[in-house]
Formats: C-alpha cells, sequence, structure tokens
C-alpha cells in the first residue's frame, strides 16, 4: 500500500469518526406496523427476480415467485402487473409495475444484479450530474439505468396513477436494483407523487448533497434495509466520497435465520458506524447479501454469485 493511499484511508476514517462523533446516530427499535411493511417489500423486491415477472411488456400476469416460493404474502393479495420490462440496450435495467388491489398499492420493482450488463453498470462507479438536485451528482452506472428505465416505467406509472388515483406508490428493489429505486423515488416525489422507498442491501448512490436531498424529501418515507455482514452496502467506499440515505434498518442476525421485529435496529445518518457499517472488518460475506427475511434472490438462475466471487459485487 503506497504511503498516499494509506493517508486518504486514514483520511477518511478520519473524518468518518468526526463525522459520526459531530452527529450522533438516534437508535431506536421498530414497532410491529414498519416490520410487516418491510417483510411484505422485500417479497415484492424479491418477485422482481423471477423472469415471469418481467417478460411481458404489457403486463396483465399474476405477481408470483414460481421456482422459489419466497413471496407468499404478495401471492396471497391480488396483485397483477401493468408493465414488465428487461433487457434494455446499454444496463439491462430490469423490474416490473404492479397493482395490489387488495392494499390498493402501486409497486414499482427493479431487479438486482443478474447480467453482464448489470454488472458493468454496477462497476461504472464514477460519478454523474443529475437534475434530482441543485449539485447533486450521482453513480454513473446506476444513474444511467434509471435513464433507461425512465421513459417507459414513467408513462406506465401515469397511466396506472389515472386509473387508481388513490394508490399508494411504493417503490422497491435489491442490490442493484435497490440504488436504481432510490434514484427513481427521488423523480417521483420531485414530480409530486408522495412515494415510500424500500431498499435490501442497497449499495451507496452518491455523495452527501444527494443522499441528504433524498433523505429530507417530504413525500414519503425511506426504509433502506441493510444486513449483518452484507458487504454490497458498504460499497462504494466512504473513501470514494459517498454516503448513504437515512435512515438504516440493520438485521443484526445470521443467514438463514427467520427474522423477527427483535432483529431489527433502526439508526440514523448517512454516515453510522453501528449497523452494517461496523462489520466492514468481517470480510465478505456474500451468502448475507442475499438473505433478507428468506432468498431474495432465489428466483435468480444465472451465475451472478459466481461474478460476486471474482471480485465485482452488486
Amino acid at each position: 500500500m503506497s504511503p498516499t493511499f494509506a493517508f486518504k484511508i486514514a483520511t477518511a476514517i478520519a473524518l468518518s469518526i468526526s463525522y459520526a462523533l459531530a452527529n450522533p446516530i438516534e437508535s431506536r427499535s421498530i414497532d410491529s406496523g414498519t416490520f410487516a411493511n418491510l417483510q411484505l417489500f422485500e417479497q415484492f423486491a424479491a418477485a422482481a427476480y423471477c423472469p415471469s415477472n418481467n417478460n411481458v411488456p404489457n403486463g396483465g400476469t399474476k405477481l408470483t415467485c414460481p421456482t422459489s416460493e419466497n413471496c407468499p404474502l404478495v401471492e396471497a393479495d391480488d396483485v397483477t402487473t401493468v408493465y414488465e420490462f428487461q433487457n434494455s440496450l446499454l444496463t439491462d435495467v430490469t423490474g416490473y409495475i404492479a397493482l395490489d388491489h387488495t392494499r390498493s398499492l402501486t409497486v414499482l420493482a427493479f431487479r438486482g444484479s443478474e447480467s453482464i450488463r448489470n454488472y458493468i453498470a454496477d462497476a461504472d462507479s464514477t460519478t454523474t450530474s443529475t437534475d434530482i438536485c441543485s449539485g447533486c451528482t450521482a453513480d454513473q452506472g446506476f444513474y444511467n439505468s434509471w435513464q433507461e428505465a425512465k421513459s417507459g416505467v414513467m408513462s406506465a406509472l401515469k397511466t396506472a396513477a389515472a386509473a387508481n388515483p388513490s394508490y399508494r406508490v411504493v417503490v422497491v428493489g435489491h442490490s442493484l436494483g435497490g440504488a436504481i429505486a432510490a434514484i427513481a423515488a427521488a423523480e417521483l416525489r420531485n414530480g409530486g407523487t408522495t412515494t415510500d422507498l424500500y431498499t435490501y442491501g442497497q449499495p451507496r448512490i452518491g455523495g452527501a448533497a444527494i443522499s441528504s436531498y433524498i433523505t429530507n424529501q417530504n413525500k414519503g418515507g425511506n426504509f433502506r434495509v441493510t444486513h449483518y455482514d452484507d458487504p454490497v452496502p458498504r460499497l462504494p467506499p466512504l473513501l470514494f466520497g459517498f454516503v448513504h440515505i437515512s435512515p438504516e434498518y440493520y438485521i443484526k442476525t445470521g443467514n438463514g435465520v427467520a427474522v423477527t421485529a427483535a432483529d431489527f435496529t433502526e439508526l440514523t445518518g448517512s454516515i453510522n458506524l453501528m449497523g452494517n457499517t461496523a462489520n466492514i472488518g468481517n470480510g465478505r460475506d456474500l451468502a448475507a447479501h442475499g438473505w433478507y427475511f428468506n432468498n431474495i434472490s432465489a428466483c435468480d438462475t444465472s451465475d451472478s454469485l459466481e461474478i460476486l466471487k471474482r471480485g465485482v459485487v452488486g
């Protein structure tokens, strides 16, 4: 390690610690209602990995997890897709828009990384200017993914809202899908739509400007869920100037363990050293990235885990 690089790391750590000390982190448990929502929307995120939910452009199919059986709450509701998208030209951004008529919800879901083009988007951690807020830059790969999906998604959401104006809009995603979901939710709020955001194992999307802006938007709640030693929420690193949206809902149990409300801690702050980031020295537990209430990416039949093992995480 060169002296210059070591100095940069030491400086980043010192800045992180000083920020944390100057901005005390609030830590609290969650209530049963919050827990129920975190569990429900994790299953909507899981469904985005199932090809049967993203291969019919005009939708009209019942949302299911046929190969994994990891979205029973969703399957028990009257949920039908109205727009499905996949295999775009550059980033392979993939997902669906569905109407949950049982709960009066319009859900926009983005799939996590599954293809080579997804991983190229993951690896593109240079920053680019955005139109989300003044001076806001974001990870270029994540932002470009949203830009590819934006036109079709916005048109379909407009149609769905006109037909179901009382339905609450929720945007969800796991991993790469969570990063794209965060950017999409910010734009929907800017357009006047009250939008709740639920992400699982989401990487950092940008610096303090965009993260603080999304944190402080008042048209919907942010629910960023992390798991004990999941390495993905620790990327891109603090060293590169990336910080998180607040708050963090941290699951402190291990892999394969049924999650209860008591296993969650809610933590505030764009930089906090108490939740997922506290485990930075524990290594790269890729299994932890896949375990959120259940095996969230079980419908993924690609070799994406093998790609992760080779060093490109997202």
